[in-house]
């Protein structure tokens, strides 16, 4: 099959900064959340509309530019990481791209995402491509360590060349209601962050409620996050829709109210191109065409390109190819 198709923007490795509010405590305890109402809407978003053909592969490219390419193992290797950014650099394969005829930048993902000590490693590998590296940090993925050491974690990574940093909050803040102990948590590692830009973990799986999850999106955004994001990853349950639609909801009331766009980042389980459609369709029927770019959203996955790349496979040739025709990295 032939088609022409443009390349989605290259990643954008500036987005806007939230500068953050003082802490209110009024509205953060106003908030509601009706989890009936929740789960029926999410339950819509991969039933209601549906994407095909040519509109689903370029909307396939489009999460491609939006993904966190990310490897968090405890066997990570310099080499391990070498081939994530030669796969970061080079995502989909050059006959797969030439047979839908993309004009436009080179098609690359948005970052690559690495534990602290293999930034250097990314770093010097994804040299001259434009994309960032970002790191896990603060004690990822439990935070169970001092805030001193936090902090110093985040701001080693940002020497190292770290430009985007995932940190995780302290959960029991959330647990408990401390509100003021979280923003002023998170603060601090926006502090630390300086010119890197910080997603903040909610670590949505291990929290109890979804009033919590969005009393929790709206605190760490008063402190500074440029970023919400689910989950690290390593949860029993990671990123669900319901959760997200509750994180992106306070995302458009913290905008509609602030004038600051605030990014959103869904990770964990994201494993086939299905479920990225529908993370995309969240995103453009809640907040609308500015979060459906890298500046704003961010999936974090590992085994998901493969599955994006079958997909195209199969859209170029009519058929899915083997396995290891496609591999990850």
């Amino acid at each position: 099959m032939t088609t022409t198709l443009e390349r989605p923007a290259p990643p954008i490795t500036a987005p806007p900064r939230n500068p953050g509010l003082p802490l209110d405590l009024g509205a953060v305890r106003q908030v509601r959340v009706n989890r009936s109402a929740v789960e029926r809407r999410a339950a819509t978003l991969g039933t209601r509309r549906t994407v095909k053909k040519e509109w689903q592969a370029a909307w396939l490219l489009r999460a491609i530019t939006c993904m966190d390419l990310t490897t968090l193992a405890g066997d990570d290797t310099p080499g391990t990481v070498r081939r994530l950014c030669a796969k970061a650099r080079q995502p989909v394969r050059q006959d797969l791209l030439a047979a839908l005829n993309l004009t436009g930048p080179p098609l690359t993902v948005g970052a690559v995402c690495v534990y602290h000590n293999l930034v250097p490693v990314a770093v010097a590998a994804l040299a001259g491509s434009g994309i960032p590296v970002a790191a896990v940090s603060t004690g990822f993925p439990a935070g169970q360590t001092p805030l001193r050491l936090k902090i110093e974690e985040i701001k080693e990574s940002v020497a190292a060349g770290a430009a985007e940093i995932d940190i995780v909050i302290s959960r029991a803040h959330v647990l408990t209601g401390n509100w003021p102990a979280l923003y002023d948590e998170v603060a601090a590692f926006r502090d630390a962050c300086g010119p890197a830009h910080m997603k903040t973990i909610l670590a949505t799986g291990e929290l109890a409620m979804l009033r919590q999850v969005g009393q929790a999106s709206l605190v760490c955004m008063q402190a500074g996050a440029d970023f919400i994001k689910t989950s690290t990853g390593k949860e029993a349950v990671n990123a669900v829709l319901p959760v997200g639609l509750v994180m992106v909801r306070a995302i458009r009331e913290y905008f509609e109210q602030t004038g600051h766009r605030v990014g959103f980042k869904p990770a964990g389980g994201i494993r086939s191109a299905k479920e990225a459609l529908e993370w995309l369709i969240l995103m453009k029927e809640e907040l609308g065409d500015p979060w459906l770019r890298p500046a704003l959203f961010r999936l974090g996955a590992s085994s998901l390109l493969a599955d994006i790349e079958r997909q195209l496979s199969h859209y170029v040739t009519g058929h899915y190819a083997a396995g290891h025709h496609n591999p990850m990295a």
